[in-house]
């Protein structure tokens, strides 16, 4: 709660979008506390937050855990910020009871998770994992026109450490699930043995701009028309492929933009989703098809760039022992569950051995102001993820 009155929303939620002055005000809070807790501070080119506690055997590679402090533009209290307080509460709580582990722990920040400000997302963690190339993720640009690596500049957090020269021994990320399956279910924590494969698209879709009052019905050329028949063929998709198919498309502008012209560009964006790769790719051939279609339909030229593709990913079975193990140590209902939406963790599994643990949030809605996780369940997935950590640091 104190966090997040850094940047709050209109609504009760929070605005911390990547590498703006709110951000940097919440990363630099976050710093505060961990040196409070007698952490070291590690930032790489990135922008990624490292703090370390030190264990007996400082040679061992950490066991680590974390998440992200930027938030979407309607962003709730709890996505991101969640996973990153709950790895600094299992440090303070070590502390407290004067618990030494054998390896060290760290807690994380990835910068730019959520991809709102800079597209696309999880970028930082997919450098660290070598999955994108430095040069690219510093070249992404804001709306403004804003590099990420001006920004990383301007903020401070432009560290010495190169990004991924950092050893892990295991990577933990507790989050609230975004989705409405445990709290359906009744159960109080999701193991996460993996998640979805995405792909992100950009797509311009040109018409010709003329006047709304003399220009002909059967002679126009109107990009939003011929946009809106390819919104509505997107959601047909992701039924098509229900129910772990999905489709959305969050962003769009429109030229000019003037009540008495005709649209004559647009500008949108597509997000598709699926656990299963084969059921990915061919909702990526469909969406493909259905441009051809309203090109030729509506007498439009459709540009389609694909910005991001990122396979299903499968968890570390040891680390998802460690958080089944706390769970039923603890007494929690849990269920085993594939993440609906993307994490940095389904960055780093592909070089680290990785797991995530899930806590309910109310109506299983996220990316919204409304947000809501109770304090009960969120100390539940706390304690799962204390247990895991220390069972894999000894």
């Amino acid at each position: 709660m104190e966090i997040a009155q850094i940047g709050p929303g209109e609504k009760g939620g929070s605005r911390r979008l990547a590498l703006t002055d709110d951000d940097k005000d919440g990363r630099d809070l976050f710093i505060k506390w961990c040196k409070e807790a007698g952490c070291a501070i590690t930032i790489d080119d990135m922008g990624n937050i490292f703090a370390r506690r030190p264990g007996k055997n400082n040679d061992l590679a950490p066991v680590c855990s974390g998440s992200h402090l930027d938030t979407q533009p309607h962003g709730g209290k709890f996505d991101g910020i969640y996973g990153v307080l709950a790895a600094l509460e299992v440090v303070r709580t070590l502390n407290d009871n004067n618990i030494e582990t054998e390896a060290p722990l760290e807690v994380i920040n990835w910068t730019n998770e959520e991809g709102s400000r800079f597209a696309p997302a999880m970028v930082s963690s997919g450098v660290f994992a070598g999955l994108f190339e430095k040069e690219f993720a510093y070249s992404r640009t804001d709306s403004e026109g804003n590099s990420l690596k001006a920004e990383l500049e301007r903020t401070g957090y432009l560290g010495d450490e190169i990004c991924g020269d950092h050893p892990m021994r295991a990577l933990f990320e507790a989050h609230i699930e975004q989705g409405p399956i445990l709290e359906n279910s009744g159960d109080q924590i999701g193991v996460v043995i993996g998640g979805q494969g995405q792909k992100w698209f950009d797509v311009r879709v040109k018409g010709q701009d003329s006047h709304a009052g003399s220009t002909p019905m059967n002679g126009r050329r109107d990009a939003l028309v011929a946009s809106a028949v390819l919104i509505q063929e997107i959601q047909a998709i992701a039924f098509k492929y229900a129910p772990y198919g999905v489709g959305t498309v969050g962003e769009m502008e429109v030229l000019p933009n003037s009540r008495n012209t005709i649209p004559g560009e647009i500008f949108l964006t597509v997000d598709i989703r699926n656990p299963d790769q084969d059921n990915l790719n061919l909702m990526g051939e469909d969406l493909r098809r259905i441009i051809e279609m309203v090109r030729e339909k509506h007498h439009v030229t459709i540009e389609c760039d694909e910005i991001w593709d990122k396979p299903p990913v499968t968890f570390n079975p040891e680390c998802i022992a460690a958080v089944t193990a706390g769970a039923n140590q603890l007494g929690y209902k849990y269920r085993e569950i594939v993440s609906g939406a993307g994490h940095d963790a389904c960055q780093v599994c592909e070089i680290v051995p990785t797991s995530m643990i899930f806590v309910p949030c109310e109506g299983g809605l996220s990316h919204n102001e409304e947000e809501n996780a109770t304090p009960e369940d969120l100390e539940a997935g706390c304690n799962v993820l204390l247990r895991a950590m220390v069972a894999v640091a000894g």
